[in-house]
């Protein structure tokens, strides 16, 4: 008779063994305040949609100090999480021209540059400029 095979199982913190496994679970957390900012969008139009007392109530809900702290937190998550997609990028969609390749930085640089710009019109048309 054969001894059973009894596999191991891994400790759930196998993130914290290197640095590159950290940064990819913390950019995967940064995906959970993104999706928890859609939802907080989603009932800032269900409030819209119910009536002016509905969001007016809303409105005053998001100047609370917990409202603010959320807001800056996701925020810092949506940066962090643009960031090192952009920075993914060039090893994920590597373009050639002829048999040469374009450097990883100048397509990094592109999409900052976009996201700049991008920024700024949106910035320009709610009229912060």
């Amino acid at each position: 008779m054969s001894k059973p095979l009894i596999r191991e199982v891994p400790p759930t913190s196998w993130y914290f063994r290197h640095p590159r496994y950290l940064r990819y679970m913390a950019r995967e957390v940064t995906s959970l305040f993104v999706g928890a900012y859609c939802v907080l969008l989603v009932v800032g139009l269900q409030s819209l949609a119910a009536g002016q007392s509905s969001y007016e109530a809303f409105l005053l809900a998001l100047q609370s100090p917990a409202s603010i702290i959320f807001h800056l937190l996701a925020l810092a998550a949506a940066l962090y999480h643009a960031a090192t997609w952009f920075n993914a990028t060039q090893k994920a969609m590597p373009i050639q021209i002829g048999e040469e390749f374009v450097p990883g930085n100048l397509i990094s640089g592109a999409h900052y540059v976009a996201w700049a710009v991008l920024s700024s019109v949106i910035l320009f048309l709610a009229g912060v400029f």
